[in-house]
């Protein structure tokens, strides 16, 4: 393989770890290639080896758990000192995801890219605001250690991930050409009930 990495179902700071991982092995049998991480835009620290398809929250609720611009900025500058250059995402990147991506790999790229213009480089921009307690915020270090709240009262800081036991192979996966039945939907509902 020219290129190694991995795709999908994990988030950024999984990805970087797990290409680390890859490079080891590659670099210890002799071999040479480029590596790449396009991972989630969500953060999934408590999904299982299957990724964030088991939490609870997939796919109509993973919102609260979007990374911010910041966090992309992390992930693109661990990458890039890991060795990884091919730097991208999956499920959940948005365009502004892209864009801080490019941002923080500025002095390397040799530009900034376009919509950079848009807002202060780390919130620098905020200098400007009527307030004192957000002008403070026009900072690197400030943004980099900020710790997002979801807002949602009581909300649980990690999700139990589903623990079916199905994994590739297994007949439970076989797509199915017709709709599922009620009848089939309601075995599924009582397992998960199980599983609660």
């Amino acid at each position: 393989a020219q290129i190694v990495g991995i795709n999908c179902h994990f988030d950024p700071e999984t990805c970087v770890k797990t290409v680390k991982l890859m490079k080891e092995g590659v670099e210890k049998a002799g071999l040479k290639a480029h590596y790449m991480s396009q991972p989630l835009g969500f953060h999934t620290p408590d999904c299982n080896r299957q990724g964030f398809i088991d939490l609870p929250e997939f796919p109509f609720a993973l919102e609260p758990r979007i990374l911010t611009r910041w966090d992309m900025q992390k992930y693109a500058r661990e990458a890039y000192n890991t060795g990884i250059r091919f730097i991208g995402g999956c499920c959940g990147f948005e365009p502004y995801h892209i864009r801080a991506l490019a941002e923080e790999l500025s002095p390397e790229r040799g530009f900034l890219p376009a919509g950079s213009e848009k807002h202060g480089n780390w919130g620098d921009g905020l200098a400007l605001h009527t307030k004192p307690w957000v002008r403070a915020r026009a900072r690197r270090d400030y943004w980099e250690t900020l710790k997002p709240a979801s807002g949602r009262p009581f909300c649980p800081s990690m999700s139990k991930p589903d623990g079916w036991g199905v994994t590739k192979g297994h007949a439970d996966l076989m797509q199915q050409r017709e709709a599922t039945s009620k009848e089939q939907l309601k075995i599924l509902f009582d397992k998960a009930n199980q599983n609660a």
